[in-house]
This record gives C-alpha cells, sequence and structure tokens, in this order.
C-alpha cells in the first residue's frame, strides 16, 4: 500500500470513530472512556490541535472540541453529561495522570 493509500485510509478510520462517538454513542461518558482506555473526546480533540500545530495552524481549544463534541463542549456537557460517581473519579484521576503527559 503506499502512503497516500494509507493517509486517506487512516483519516476514513479515524473520521468513523469521530461520528460514532458524536453521533452514534454521544451517551458514551468520555470518563469510562478514560477509565477504560485511556483516552476521550477531550484528548482526540486535543491531539488533533496538537498536530496541527505542528503545521504550523492554529486551532483554538474551543474549535478542536467542537470537531469532536458536533457542537460547544458546554452545550454538549449539558445535553449528554452526567454526574460521577466518587468510585468513577478517583479512577478518573488515576488513569489521567498515567495517560495525560505534560507539554515538555
Amino acid at each position: 500500500m503506499d502512503r497516500q493509500t494509507q493517509i486517506e485510509i487512516e483519516a476514513a478510520a479515524f473520521r468513523t470513530l469521530r461520528n460514532h462517538l458524536m453521533i452514534e454513542r454521544p451517551d458514551v461518558q468520555n470518563i469510562d472512556m478514560m477509565n477504560l482506555a485511556g483516552f476521550c473526546r477531550n484528548c482526540l480533540s486535543r491531539w488533533m490541535q496538537e498536530a496541527a500545530a505542528e503545521k504550523g495552524i492554529e486551532i483554538t481549544k474551543e474549535q478542536a472540541r467542537e470537531a469532536f463534541y458536533g457542537m460547544p463542549y458546554d452545550e454538549w456537557k449539558s445535553r449528554n453529561q452526567t454526574d460521577a460517581s466518587p468510585e468513577k473519579q478517583a479512577a478518573f484521576d488515576k488513569a489521567f495522570a498515567e495517560n495525560v503527559k505534560p507539554k515538555n
């Protein structure tokens, strides 16, 4: 497979993941994703923002998040986010510390 085809296939798979989380499964909580997989929609949006910056393109945090929520983040939270139990919050704090590294 040539490099351009690989990039196109990877981009298509990524768009499918984004659309799945944004449209098909907005009920899936970020805290559950982070606790289980070590990343969530906010991570995806941050990675997008960082990749754009590497190309010299500035995308705000809000713009990047809207790309993964399909609406402003605060609106998504009010529609979809539920309160986390103390146990889930503790697991999240551990997962966040293990998976979200500070920028050097």
